[in-house]
């Protein structure tokens, strides 16, 4: 089953008489189950094509379905709907809110979309132990390493079940050992979940996990290890 499908898809922007193409009529699936890795060079459209999918940004033309919706038509609350329901994100920075607990922020999302108490307990509880933070659950961000709180983060992006999950450098803050450990997790829990895993990447380390490689330059695909 197709969770991301992007047909010709362009991305441009434009600053004062500058106009910039980040994505030149891009065309990708991304099948349900994948453990995808985005690589290239920097400026070659890997970032602006996670916005995309993950609905954070709307193509300038082109046609793109996530999760069997056309995304094409959908004003910003649609779209936020649809990210809440379908997707998860994980960042380079982490971005977990510094003055609640492991615990509190994972929890977070089940909270925004309704969960009752006892549902938000044994998810959050059952996501922390998947990602080895169990015994860390009452502890802040500033009191975490750079790795855990990446688990965290992890953790959060898994929380309300999504079909997709969007990494955007999810190891270029991390040492060796805790960016292997992050990707061992993140394939871990995509074998154990079904969820979708894309991620974006710099980092050679970590592309070796990927069960897919499709390669970017210049805002176009130039290869796809899943083409014959």
């Amino acid at each position: 089953m197709e969770v991301a499908k992007l047909t010709d898809v362009t991305r441009k922007y434009k600053i004062g008489e500058v106009e910039t193409r980040a994505l030149n009529g891009v065309s990708i699936i991304i099948n349900d189950g994948e453990f995808t890795s985005l690589i290239g060079p920097s400026g070659s459209g890997k970032t602006t094509l996670l916005q995309l999918i993950g609905c954070l940004d709307q193509p300038s033309s082109g046609k793109i379905v996530i999760n069997g919706k056309d995304t094409t038509n959908l004003n910003r609350n649609q779209r936020a709907d649809l990210r809440k329901e379908t997707i998860g994100f994980v960042f380079q920075f982490f971005a977990l809110i510094p003055t609640l607990t492991a615990y509190e922020n994972v929890e977070m999302p089940l909270l925004l979309n309704g969960k009752n108490p006892a549902e938000r307990k044994q998810r959050t509880l059952e996501l922390l132990d998947a990602v080895d933070m169990g015994k860390r659950a009452n502890h802040r961000p500033d009191q975490l390493s750079g790795g855990q709180q990446q688990r965290v983060a992890i953790a959060r992006a898994l929380a309300t079940n999504p079909k997709l999950i969007l990494a955007d450098e999810p190891t270029a803050n991390l040492d060796t050992e805790n960016g292997e450990q992050v990707m061992e997790i993140m394939k871990r829990l995509n074998k154990d979940t079904g969820a979708t895993f894309v991620f974006a990447t710099h980092d050679p380390r970590v592309i070796k996990y990927a069960s897919r490689v499709v390669t970017l330059q210049d805002g176009l695909i130039v290869k796809d290890s899943n083409s014959k």
